[in-house]
């Protein structure tokens, strides 16, 4: 499609300005964010035990006196983008039994839903060069229920519901602290730091507030590496010197007389193993300097590897204490006499009022006040879920060995990878470790705030350090070798199209790059997972967890092999996706036309394997609806009919062609309807296409489902008994509530049932439950595919919706209904209720609470309450570009302009 230009010239906001200035690399306005994990015990990465139990090998409890080996953890924390260096804030109310200075959750096998946080934090505000940050943190009066979690939840069965820290009753009376961390940037390496205690109860309270500052250990593990330091600075003031070969010199100037302590970021040996140290000076020593009150465990010379200051507060009731701190490059901390001046809180406000800006900038004008809050914190959650990631595969596997560890096997075969990079997690203390198809979806949702590191991210996994010699994209450090959806291509385009709205001109050499490493991902598909060369694919699980009758990652019950609707879809997807990439790339280098025409060619084939009738196909008449098929040993092949989102992808795979790209490409399209010439039946079994079979404004389309195939479909996902929940589309039918699909085999019973809320069986851990819930991402690539049909349809196609209500919609109408339920999650309705809280009054009806938002992994599919990772912004923040999509597009001027009017900002 030719360059797209954005209108009138726009005078850019301050922060795209800093955006501009990091691009062109005038100023390094990113190299500090919050880019510290929530959760670095219990993850493989550390995991160094005999038997692969990453969760028992380090611990909650440990991790306060065990140096780790790759990361640091804190709370609301702060790093370079190496994360040499850290800045977090630990908090003690006299009576818990430690000092918080990390979030507390339970391990896989403590809770009855697998792991999850049990701690209430917030992301409420981030812009992308992270000039302003703004982090809550709701911190009980009352000793930490620590015990009474793990013991309530380990009684409790998959059938109960989770024991969360609202119901230990810690919150009642508000006897609790709101701890509201800010962050502002005055330069780059410069940044200033707010810290404001309010007090909730109705009595006054004490808090010890401790500033932390400490330099990720390298040197125990990797002795050639210089010990960097930190000393106590001489002078009427209170700061800390940080000192470090590659980051330079760096001081924390402290306001007021805080006691600064310091000790080495190295483990206690001796409470761990019951060992000697090597130096008396441990990395738990404020727990015990403060909670034991020991003064002796700090080193009283004012120098080691971790300091804190520690400020003692006394809050009154419904009052606010606030605490300043700046962190600033000593250059520039030598040019500059006083860091806590006027201006200190004049750059406070004036950060926060450019993130005003910036923001207003994004979101359309149409869009409300509460919807306008929704996408700001889906934004916040996303730019606050970066952390700096670093594994070292090789080196790990050998210290591995060296250690005597006996699971060799987890990701051997994954040496070549080395992560050293910032990356968008899922969620920072549930999932602290990247997964490759959530990330895709990151991507999607951070182009429309920061393009560059969208690409940046995209570009990632495809790298030689990541992605596998044969091709196949990482999934998660659990096992590399998982296979996730191939979704990387379409964010690609997205990606290039996005750019190409906002700056008027797409980055080829971007998508050139990534073409060719998407190519080898092709083959490794083509190659690994098509088993019979029929263009029928399996996959595993392919990131939908428990979907499935069996596990879908594991050897059959029954013997033979499973071939999935899923996966074939999304290699039809694939295809349509890489002959978009393809296509834009021949308009400048005709090579690439007949590379677009191959994979034309397997598009036609997959829409024909798939589309086969008769008994072994996965299409099935009868019922309308797409299923896997299970290949017996003998021969024989049985559909698994399950109605669930297995069936819905296929209608995903759909792409539409503009008259523009058909006469850019001539010989590319004189190829396709020479191959349906020849083989009618390709013609026969996909979407109608080619000449005569235009549509609104002469586009064409290319889509596995044809117009009966998808009514029938569609009828099924508008129905409210079966997938339309009042908050998008479930994941199972509810049909299978009252119909529970099952099957036997070898003298086992194998039962799919509807589940709104969580898993009640064990399969991938049991925390996450594709039997029922809404998932936002796929309902995203449903919306998607609904759009793409409507561009070539228009109002010609219509359809109840929902299901038997009489009223009809054009498939516009259909899109943004299911992206209004889905946003209806967060947004207060009717009653000023979220329903994304659930039944919780403390968050539905306590102002310091219900504007607070979380987006969960997925949610209740009757009720839209938050289920699962509570902090999995990553791609259910998402929704947040659905506001904006929505918000600037209406059907008239989607159908006279196409997908353009998708991409970039209101005008």
């Amino acid at each position: 499609m030719p360059p797209r230009k954005r209108g009138p010239t726009k005078r850019l906001t301050v922060e795209e300005t800093r955006l501009r200035e990091a691009r062109e690399g005038r100023a390094a306005w990113k190299r500090w964010g919050p880019y510290l994990s929530e959760r670095q015990w219990g993850t493989v990465r550390e995991d160094y035990s005999a038997d692969g139990n990453a969760w028992d090998y380090f611990s909650h409890d440990q991790a306060r006196s065990r140096a780790y080996h790759w990361g640091e953890d804190g709370i609301a924390g702060l790093s370079d983008d190496h994360q040499r260096l850290c800045f977090s804030v630990a908090l003690w109310n006299g009576r818990d039994p430690i000092l918080k200075e990390r979030l507390f959750g339970l391990t896989n096998s403590e809770g009855n839903h697998g792991e999850d946080v049990k701690e209430y934090y917030f992301y409420l505000d981030s812009t992308p060069t992270h000039s302003y940050l703004k982090y809550l943190y709701k911190y009980p009066q009352d000793a930490f229920p620590y015990a009474d979690l793990v013991d309530t939840n380990r009684q409790r069965g998959r059938h109960d519901p989770e024991y969360e820290l609202l119901d230990t009753g810690v919150f009642d009376g508000d006897r609790y602290f709101d701890v509201t961390v800010e962050y502002a940037k005055a330069a780059p390496d410069d940044i200033l730091v707010r810290i404001s205690v309010s007090n909730r109860a109705a009595e006054p309270a004490s808090l010890h507030v401790l500033p932390t500052l400490l330099f990720r250990n390298s040197w125990s593990w990797w002795p050639d590496r210089e010990k960097p330091v930190l000393r106590r600075l001489e002078g009427p003031a209170v700061a800390v010197e940080a000192s470090e070969a590659e980051l330079g010199r760096f001081i924390l100037h402290c306001e007021g007389e805080p006691a600064l302590l310091f000790t080495e970021n190295e483990s206690n040996n001796e409470r761990l193993f019951g060992t000697p140290n090597a130096s008396p000076w441990v990395k738990d020593a404020f727990h015990v300097c403060v909670v034991d009150g020991r003064g002796d465990a700090v080193n009283p010379a004012g120098t080691g590897t971790k300091a804190a200051a520690h400020y003692r507060i006394d809050v009154g009731a419904g009052e606010t204490a606030v605490i300043r701190l700046r962190l600033r490059a000593a250059a520039a901390g030598e040019s500059q006499d006083e860091p806590f001046g006027r201006t200190f809180t004049q750059l406070f406000e004036r950060r926060r009022s450019e993130a005003d800006a910036f923001y207003r900038a994004v979101t359309p004008s149409h869009v409300g006040e509460d919807a306008a809050l929704v996408l700001r914190q889906a934004m916040a959650g996303m730019l606050w879920s970066k952390q700096y990631y670093f594994y070292d595969t090789n080196l790990w596997l050998k210290e591995r060995s060296e250690e005597g560890g006996a699971a060799p096997d987890r990701n051997r075969e994954w040496f070549h990878l080395l992560g050293d990079h910032v990356i968008s997690m899922p969620d920072k203390w549930e999932y602290p470790w990247f997964a490759a198809w959530d990330l895709a979806f990151h991507t999607v949702a951070l182009g429309s705030v920061d393009i560059d590191f969208a690409k940046d991210q995209l570009d990632l996994l495809l790298r030689q350090t990541y992605v596998h010699p044969t091709g196949q994209i990482p999934a998660y450090e659990w096992n590399f070798g998982d296979v996730n959806p191939p979704v990387h291509a379409w964010a690609a385009i997205f990606l290039y199209r996005t750019e190409q709205a906002l700056r008027g001109e797409g980055d080829r050499e971007f998508l050139k790059r990534l073409f060719g490493r998407l190519a080898a991902n092709f083959g490794w598909w083509i190659n690994r997972k098509d088993r019979f060369g029929r263009s029928l694919f399996e996959g595993g699980f392919l990131g939908l967890d428990n979907i499935g009758v069996f596990d879908r990652s594991a050897a059959l019950p029954t013997g033979g092999h499973l071939e999935q609707a899923d996966g074939t879809a999304w290699m039809a997807l694939f295809c349509q996706n890489m002959i978009e990439i393809a296509s834009e790339l021949a308009a400048h280098d005709s090579t690439y036309e007949e590379l677009a025409a191959n994979y034309a060619v397997e598009f036609l084939l997959i829409g024909r394997a798939i589309n086969t009738l008769g008994p072994a196909g996965m299409w099935d008449e009868e019922d309308g609806f797409y299923y896997d098929v299970l290949r017996l040993p003998d021969g024989s092949a049985t559909r698994l009919k399950v109605r669930s989102m297995v069936g819905l992808l296929p209608i995903c795979a759909t792409t539409v062609i503009e008259p523009s790209q058909r006469e850019r490409l001539p010989r590319l399209i004189s190829g396709i309807l020479h191959w349906l010439d020849r083989m009618p039946d390709l013609r026969e079994t996909i979407h109608a296409t080619g000449p005569g079979h235009h549509g609104v404004g002469g586009r064409g389309l290319l889509g596995l489902a044809d117009e009966r195939r998808l009514r029938r479909i569609l009828s099924r996902v508008l129905d409210e008994d079966e997938f339309l929940s009042p908050h998008g589309i479930r994941a199972l039918s509810r049909h299978h509530a009252d119909h529970p699909y099952v099957f036997s085999a070898g003298g086992q019973e194998f039962r799919v049932a509807y589940l709104p809320a969580e898993s009640d069986s064990g399969m991938f851990g049991g925390n996450s439950n594709w039997r029922g819930p809404v998932w936002v991402p796929v309902n995203v690539l449903i919306i998607r595919a609904l759009l793409h049909y409507y561009l070539y349809y228009g109002d010609n196609f219509r359809i109840e919706c929902p299901t038997g209500s009489g009223r009809e919609m054009n498939l516009f109408e259909v899109a943004r209904d299911i992206a209004n339920r889905l946003a209806s999650i967060f947004l207060r309705d009717a009653d000023g209720r979220r329903p994304v809280f659930g039944g919780s009054e403390k968050f539905q009806t306590d102002p310091h609470w219900r504007d607070n938002l979380l987006f969960y992994e997925y949610f209740h599919g009757d009720n839209g309450a938050g289920i699962g990772a509570s902090h999995q912004t990553g791609w259910t923040g998402i929704v947040g570009s659905l506001i904006e999509l929505f918000g600037k597009v209406d059907g008239d001027s989607f159908l006279a302009g196409g997908s353009d009017v998708t991409f970039g900002r209101q005008g």
